[in-house]
């Protein structure tokens, strides 16, 4: 009988110093696959309910506790779902103690510094769940595949993210990275329904399409990327991104697990408040 996939299956090998990059082929992982769902659409919006109410609580007690954050990153080509994945797992959660940073194009002050400058003032505070929906990694992935970084500045930005990222680690921030992984034929498919529909007008862009042409300098930036910077204290996960109901239940339950092993707990009673009574 075949072992039933499980989350861990869809992380990325860590780094390992020592071979450089470790080798994995993102070819090899089907954006259409379902691996944690019963098939029905009705079952994976029942589960994201469900891991939605736990979430709020979990969220609820990290926020009180003001000692741990926690730094969730949504990286994928155009239309693999960053602003449904958002949309979906947080619809439940109480957006106290909840920051969405959506990442553009660097402006002009950002790009007079280092590429990690902006990233740094958003990271989470203590008790705080932060979303990246874009992020840090766009520096590496864009200004490759338009030809703007050599191999060894390249190497020197994927350093500077492990060693950020290990100093985020290192000051309390659970770090969860979620790469959503569409198929060129489903792009084509939403771009189109874009296009046709004009209610959805303003998420078109022309440069999609540039970048759609790119496609395969796009997956291979992508998986130089993933394999570069997934660490012990940050992995990556492959979220298969072709079905959206699958692809927001992946990313709930890779985050409610996080979440449960955190071990949070609301502070201790006070004692000034025991037998107080409001009149």
């Amino acid at each position: 009988m075949a072992k039933k996939p499980e989350l861990d299956d869809y992380r990325v090998p860590y780094f390992d110093d020592a071979k450089k990059i470790e080798k994995f082929a993102l070819t090899n992982l089907d954006p259409g696959t379902k691996p944690l769902s019963t098939g029905a659409k009705d079952a994976d919006r029942q589960r994201l309910a469900e891991i939605g109410a736990r979430l709020d609580a979990l969220q609820e007690c990290l926020h009180a506790q003001r000692v741990q954050r926690v730094l969730l990153v949504l990286q994928g080509m155009d239309t693999s779902g960053k602003d449904g994945t958002v949309r979906a797992v947080f619809h439940e959660v109480d957006p106290l103690g909840l920051r969405i940073v959506p990442f553009k194009a660097p402006t002009p002050t950002e790009l007079a510094h280092d590429f990690l400058w902006r990233v740094h003032s958003q990271a989470p505070a203590a008790g705080e769940l932060t979303v990246f929906n874009r992020s840090h990694y766009e520096d590496v992935l864009v200004p490759v595949v338009l030809g703007q970084l050599d191999r060894d500045q390249r190497e020197r930005r994927f350093r500077h993210i492990r060693e950020f990222e290990g100093m985020l680690a290192d000051s309390g921030t659970t770090i969860i990275k979620c790469m959503l992984h569409i198929s060129k034929d489903e792009q084509r498919a939403r771009l189109q329904a874009r296009i046709d529909d004009p209610t959805k007008h303003w998420k078109f862009d022309v440069s999609d399409l540039e970048a759609r042409k790119q496609w395969d300098q796009y997956q291979n930036a992508y998986q130089d990327m993933l394999a570069a910077t997934s660490t012990p204290y940050a992995p990556w996960y492959i979220i298969p991104a072709d079905s959206k109901t699958h692809r927001n239940v992946m990313v709930a339950e890779l985050l409610l697990r996080t979440f449960e092993g955190l071990k949070l707990e609301y502070p201790p009673a006070k004692e000034s408040l025991k037998g107080v009574k409001i009149e």
